[in-house]
């Protein structure tokens, strides 16, 4: 068994895996300076439930390829979302509906979010007593 690899070898692992699995959008995103829970991210997206539940199968055994043999895992069997936490390493596997919806990428990437347009102000005649 070898030694749990170091965030950078496991974000390469898994990004080759998801690559492998035909994963679409595979993104990386280093949240180190973001969030406290973990220091990499990676989004993906699979074509439907049993793409997305595929990709998860076939990472859990890349990773045990690499020395990781118990990732925490949510979102299983459902696999619209699918999360799994490696500790430094947070990998979120979405239908593309779903990952549109949510946007995490957007939330994460540290873009300033777009201005929202002021409501327009609507008049309304007051009634006369």
């Amino acid at each position: 068994m070898s030694a749990y690899p170091d965030e950078t070898t496991l974000a390469k692992a898994v990004a080759a895996s998801l690559d492998n699995s035909k994963a679409e959008d595979i993104v990386v995103i280093d949240v180190r300076d973001r969030s406290s829970l973990a220091d990499i991210m990676i989004v993906a997206s699979g074509r439907s439930h049993r793409h997305v539940g595929a990709i998860a199968e076939r990472l859990f055994d890349d990773l045990r390829d690499v020395g990781v043999h118990d990732p925490r895992v949510e979102g299983l069997p459902h696999c619209d979302w699918v999360l799994v936490d490696l500790g430094d390493v947070l990998v979120h596997l979405f239908r593309p509906d779903v990952r549109g919806f949510y946007n995490l990428e957007k939330m994460w990437s540290g873009e300033a979010p777009a201005p929202v347009a002021p409501r327009p102000a609507v008049v309304r005649p007051v009634a006369e007593a």
